[in-house]
């Protein structure tokens, strides 16, 4: 049974104001992408990477795979109109070469501060369960609004997960999942776990951490400087 790392790098990033996907920015004279990658080029339970890449830019992205020795990218594959069009087409490229036993950890391609440990715990998770959903715990108080305004209730904290990638599947149950998906109308759902959910089927929790951000804003990147500096003087004192 192999692991296969899916990243997701099918998105334009306009969020971010940048001519510039937001995957291929650099930072510290390494694309985002680059240290992405690299969190599973070097995890030794990791046999594979497909990446799903915006269109065009392919090219580019095979080019830092030869220049940063990531020498697990396999399959490179067309992103799609929506989220969940670039995770099917994925899916289903993987579907021709691999096992339908085969884990496939699908995880943002601009969350490159996912850890071995997380990448690891989803694995487990999968293998044990059938399915595995990086969750972090929800810290802050939770109000309901319906007109996000204001609020005259609350939601207990306790009772939520706020949910991140990777998220582990085997194969063949996540493509006939995205299969049934379609045929029920379902085409815009915001993550594989929900899309799992939508269906009416059950997930599982894996251990993620609040250093796993993903890069959406302009702030996001500071973040992620900072992150990437203290790890940086930890090494150094190491």
């Amino acid at each position: 049974m192999a692991n296969i790392a899916l990243l997701i790098a099918g998105g334009s990033g306009n969020r971010m104001k940048q001519d510039i996907p937001k995957q291929f920015l650099t930072v510290n004279e390494r694309p985002v992408i680059v240290y992405t990658l690299e969190v599973f080029e070097k995890h030794p339970e990791i046999d594979a990477i497909a990446v799903v890449c915006l269109n065009g830019w392919d090219h580019v992205l095979w080019a830092y795979a030869k220049q940063f020795n990531i020498n697990k990218l396999k399959y490179v594959v067309k992103g799609g109109e929506k989220g969940q069009d670039s995770i099917r087409n994925g899916l289903f490229e993987l579907e021709k070469h691999c096992d339908k036993e085969d884990i496939v950890l699908i995880h943002d391609a601009i969350r490159p501060m996912v850890s071995s440990e997380i990448i690891s715990d989803n694995i487990r998770v999968c293998r044990e369960y059938g399915n595995a959903i990086t969750v972090i715990p929800c810290a802050e108080a939770m109000l309901c609004t319906e007109d996000g305004v204001d609020s005259s209730s609350l939601y207990p904290r306790d009772n939520l997960k706020r949910t991140q990638t990777p998220q582990a599947f085997k194969l063949g149950e996540i493509c006939d999942l995205h299969r049934r998906a379609l045929e029920a109308g379902i085409t815009n759902s915001v993550a594989s776990c929900t899309l799992k959910v939508e269906m009416g089927e059950r997930v599982y929790f894996s251990r993620g951490s609040e250093k796993n951000i993903k890069l959406t804003t302009i702030e996001d990147i500071d973040i992620f400087k900072a992150l990437l500096m203290a790890k940086r003087s930890d090494w150094l004192k190491g």
